[in-house]
């Protein structure tokens, strides 16, 4: 599955420049619609360590409204986390209705890398691929929208990177023992994705995989592909791109510095309910 992707799909920068600010202001306004509908989401983004995973993150949030937007990073469970059943940090997380939750790594890690350190073994992986599937199942019966990154790429790329972290004083702090370890054993670890990716791909909670050797080329197709997704599940009233005036209204005329001057060019947003955090 993963060695069928094309790792030369690129795009230019100035390419980029021209279509991302497109793709931004119509997320803007999907996570409006998505907030008057009350439909919750989450945006699960995972991928090899080096990815891009951060980048295009913060690419994707940098032009959302924060009042219906956060992103939840994965960590190690902690000591407290490890009294409960192993979901039950992740339920704690899940988006309000009518927010947008984006995941920093997900609860795929039990499957991935605590398989991979061995502090999951034999029955509680096929145990937490069944709670997996449960969780997910249950989040779409109530109506939440689920959609699922892998980015993808190559030993040969993820050695380069590595490489170009770790010569840089402030950034080699990125690189932790489990991207290590990830990157030691890269075919091994490529068996458990490869198996991840098959088992819990649904068409309720489906994974999209992109090809990460480009940065412009992934954060392009995984705005597109997010686009696409929330437009499907919206009214087709509220999926619909807003356009602007055939011809835009006059101001009125008025002295420079007049009450009417002002008023004409201060753009007025609407009032927005706060959604629940």
């Amino acid at each position: 599955m993963l060695e069928k992707l094309d790792f030369d799909a690129a795009v230019t920068k100035t390419e980029y420049r021209r279509r991302l600010p497109v793709l931004q202001r119509r997320l803007y306004d999907l996570e409006h619609a998505l907030f008057q509908a009350r439909i919750p989401v989450m945006v699960v983004i995972e991928g090899w360590a080096a990815s891009g995973k951060g980048s295009t993150i913060s690419t994707l949030a940098e032009r959302l409204d924060p009042r219906g937007f956060r992103v939840v990073p994965i960590t190690p469970p902690r000591t407290a986390e490890q009294r409960f059943p192993w979901l039950h940090r992740f339920w704690l997380k899940l988006p309000s209705y009518g927010q947008m939750v984006v995941f920093d790594t997900s609860w795929y890690r039990r499957v991935l890398v605590e398989r991979l350190d061995k502090t999951v073994r034999g029955r509680d992986i096929e145990s937490a691929f069944h709670d997996i599937q449960s969780f997910e199942e249950q989040l779409a019966a109530d109506g939440t929208v689920i959609i699922k990154f892998w980015l993808h790429i190559s030993r040969k790329e993820q050695s380069r990177r590595f490489k170009k972290l770790l010569k840089d004083k402030t950034a080699r702090w990125q690189i932790c023992d489990e991207d290590a370890l990830q990157h030691k054993h890269y075919k091994r670890y490529h068996e458990y994705v490869e198996e991840a990716l098959a088992r819990t791909d649904t068409p309720k909670a489906p994974w999209v995989i992109l090809a990460a050797g480009d940065k412009y080329h992934t954060r392009l197709a995984l705005l597109e592909a997010l686009i696409r997704t929330l437009e499907a599940h919206l009214p087709k009233t509220a999926a619909k791109p807003e356009r602007a005036p055939a011809r835009a209204p006059q101001p009125p005329t008025a002295r420079r510095g007049s009450p009417a001057r002002a008023a004409s060019t201060v753009r007025r947003t609407p009032k927005r309910e706060v959604p629940h955090a």
